[in-house]
């Protein structure tokens, strides 16, 4: 029988990082420019600038070009100021969702809560959202909320591309948990990474395998995967079409197909074009004797 091949409804670059992109690319052309960072966690998006001339830097003190770019995962202001007083043109290529999350974080503060960020510790979006904050929390799961310090009033907000169901829970769980405390929460976890955890979480349940396909460091991508795994479905983080082996359907029946916010459509066509080859090449093996039986 015939492997189907589908694709989540909703998958792929978003607005934010697709925006980023073309602004890279328009404003390398008039000159030398540094991203300070990585624009997007896609390896293959990054190639393309780097070969087109622009540098990548990820300390301050090293930047070498007038002109240097803020990532679309943001900066803090204190970041941003640093990199103005050493005399350099910046241009601001931030995600307007991820915006929206660092003016949410400063909201709650200036009310006085205390702030508890649920996300990756040590994420470049994660850093631009507390790196301007006197105190603050950065929990990944509803293990380390013990880590929080005890407080009257607690305000919660969350890196763009947590899953939804992930951040409520423990939202849900720090309010049991301080239920002497006020919690107040504000959902910063932007549209398009909702329609695609949505999305992918309908896929799984459809399929024997899921591809998603992002940059290896790309944590929204691995949050896809791991989603499609808790589903039921042997899941597979892969980077593109060389990392697909057709081990991994020979018992399959339906192969699902999502991607993460940083990749390019180009990438998920190829992904795909590996696939119907591997389809083809599946059903064309001869079938063992003992199955004729």
């Amino acid at each position: 029988m015939k492997i189907q091949i589908k694709r989540a409804q909703h998958y792929g670059m978003c607005f934010g990082v697709h925006d980023a992109i073309e602004l890279a690319r328009e404003e390398s052309s008039s000159g030398p420019m540094t991203i300070l960072g990585d624009l997007v966690h896609n390896e293959s998006v990054m190639s393309e600038l780097k070969a087109s001339g622009v540098e990548v830097e990820r300390n301050v003190g090293s930047l070498k070009t007038q002109k240097v770019m803020i990532t679309a995962h943001g900066a803090s202001e204190k970041r941003v100021e640093l990199v103005k007083a050493r005399g350099h043109e910046v241009v601001e290529a931030t995600c307007p969702l991820v915006k929206y999350a660092h003016r949410s974080v400063f909201k709650l503060v200036n009310k006085g809560y205390y702030p508890v960020i649920i996300g990756k510790r040590g994420h470049v979006e994660v850093t631009g959202m507390t790196e301007d904050l006197d105190e603050f929390t950065v929990i990944e799961n509803q293990d380390e909320i013990p880590l929080i310090p005890l407080n009257a009033k607690y305000g919660v907000a969350s890196q763009t591309t947590q899953p939804i169901g992930k951040v409520r829970a423990i939202v849900d769980k720090m309010s049991s948990l301080f239920n002497e405390s006020e919690v107040k929460f504000i959902d910063t976890v932007c549209r398009p990474t909702k329609d695609r955890q949505q999305a992918a979480e309908k896929l799984a349940l459809e399929c024997d395998v899921v591809l998603c396909v992002g940059g290896k460091d790309s944590n929204n991508t691995r949050q896809l995967m791991v989603k499609s795994q808790q589903l039921g479905a042997n899941a597979y983080h892969i980077q593109g079409p060389e990392d697909v082996h057709a081990e991994w359907f020979r018992d399959s029946k339906i192969v699902g197909l999502t991607a993460g916010t940083s990749t390019p459509m180009e990438i998920v066509d190829k992904v795909e074009l590996r696939l119907e080859e591997i389809v083809r090449e599946i059903d064309n093996s001869p079938v063992p004797a003992a199955l004729h039986a």
